[in-house]
């Protein structure tokens, strides 16, 4: 554990004047307003709406009610004298079919947070596209359409001509290895499909649309700042057994290194055979396509994952050894608390030559929190962050290039399949009230960043 923490002085002064501190959030999770103001059907409305595919049938229909009382929200995020606020906008509520007609109210509603942002010294950062799909283009194939690269390029266009000109930071798309793993692989995510062959063309398509993103931002936004987001895990293998040893590479192919070695030019990685298949989706010219040189990249670190071969696993003949079996403490999600990882995985992305710098654009952890006089006692939670951060620090001594850190999130939300179960934010939410108390842990951030 970093000395800074051992010492009880971890303190911002140490990151210098040029480190960026903010809160993310995304509009599926918060927002709720699911059927107003002209917004269309997202795949996670359609997927909540099948029994059995969210914990307790949950939806998020109403969720935290961000589209109601945003004002309130950036209030408290002002009080927590929190600089930043990531948050994305919801295709649906743009293009409610996700291409064509474009809907006025939606565009009223963001221009409305970004200016009230804006009003209150917050600086605004807009994650483009946050899995909320719009279901009308799913019924069309979604990710698995090499034509929503059309469909995605003309939808950037139209944020970044509604909201280009007051905000400054851009993320085209947020964790691509999960939407595409979990939605079009596993199935326990929306749209819920499931299998390779739906897999790898949305990895393709992804990649492709994560690219021209970033080319239509940079052509129309010149002055501003261009990243996207990834998803990564540190992994270890479960022995030094050479099968366990390879089977930790693989996983790490997965769930790290797709994306980001696709978008610096790279490649799919060859670590994993059936990466290889990906090449029936590649079309001439597409090498090109695939790269963007990004401003900064994003990564979202929670845990690290030990991994084992597995016979039984397609594909990649490995799986996870989870916390529980290994008796290591674990948050609500079930994810082993080990703030070192976030150090390798920081270390890990310094070391992409096509890395500029790095920004920790998600990191926190669920708890089981309970209101009790008003107040809300997480020291889990709060043990979490300062650990984390510290770790963030200690990388940055160490050279490499991270400028900012973003706690995941702001408020409790609608947590995809866990529901309302898993508690995330450094602001409880009741859900049957709408009753926002800050907790301890959000007492805190908000000390420290004074």
């Amino acid at each position: 554990m970093s000395s800074a923490i051992e010492n009880n002085n971890l303190n911002k002064a140490l990151f210098g004047d040029d480190f960026t501190w903010g809160v993310s959030v995304a509009s599926a999770q918060i927002e709720g307003a699911h059927d107003v103001d002209g917004r269309g059907q997202s795949i996670w409305d359609v997927f909540a709406d099948t029994k059995g595919k969210i914990l307790n049938n949950d939806n998020a229909r109403i969720a935290s009610d961000f589209y109601n009382r945003y004002r309130e929200d950036i209030l408290l995020i002002k009080q927590l004298n929190i600089p930043n606020f990531r948050f994305s906008i919801a295709w649906p509520r743009i293009m409610p079919k996700g291409t064509g007609e474009v809907n006025k109210a939606g565009i009223d509603f963001y221009n409305k947070v970004i200016d009230f942002c804006l009003e209150q010294g917050v600086e605004p950062w807009i994650t483009v596209y946050h899995w909320d799909l719009p279901f009308e283009l799913e019924i069309r194939g979604g990710w698995t359409n090499r034509e929503i690269v059309n469909w995605f390029s003309d939808y950037v266009r139209v944020c970044a001509q509604s909201f280009g000109d007051r905000v400054k930071h851009w993320m085209v798309m947020n964790e691509p290895a999960v939407f595409t793993g979990a939605g079009y692989f596993l199935g326990i995510h929306a749209p819920g499909r499931t299998g390779i062959r739906n897999f790898l063309p949305a990895v393709h398509h992804a990649v492709l649309c994560m690219a021209a993103g970033g080319r239509i931002l940079r052509e129309l936004l010149p002055q501003a700042q261009i990243g996207t987001t990834f998803s990564c895990s540190h992994i270890e293998p479960y022995s030094q057994k050479p099968r366990d040893v390879a089977a930790a590479k693989r996983a790490d192919a997965f769930i790290n290194r797709l994306f980001i070695e696709a978008v610096s030019g790279m490649g799919y990685p060859n670590e994993v055979k059936v990466f290889s298949e990906i090449k029936h989706f590649i079309k001439p010219g597409d090498e090109e396509l695939m790269k963007f040189d990004f401003d900064f990249i994003g990564i979202q670190n929670y845990t690290r994952e030990i991994v084992k071969a597995s016979f039984f696993v397609p594909y990649i003949g490995a799986k996870l050894v989870k916390a529980k079996k290994r008796g290591v403490p674990e948050t609500a999600m079930g994810w082993e608390i080990y703030p070192d990882a976030i150090y390798e995985v920081i270390k890990k992305f310094c070391a992409y030559p096509s890395v500029k710098k790095l920004i920790i654009t998600e990191n926190g952890a669920a708890f089981p929190d309970e209101v009790v006089d008003n107040k809300v006692n997480d020291p889990q939670r709060l043990e979490y962050l300062q650990q984390h951060i510290a770790q963030v620090l200690r990388a940055k001594n160490e050279g490499c290039n991270v400028k900012g850190y973003f706690v995941w999130t702001l408020m409790d939300n609608f947590e995809w399949a866990e529901g309302y179960h898993a508690r995330f934010g450094i602001i409880h939410i009741d859900f049957k009230t709408l009753q926002r108390t800050i907790k301890e842990s959000g007492l805190w951030y908000g000390r420290f960043l004074k």
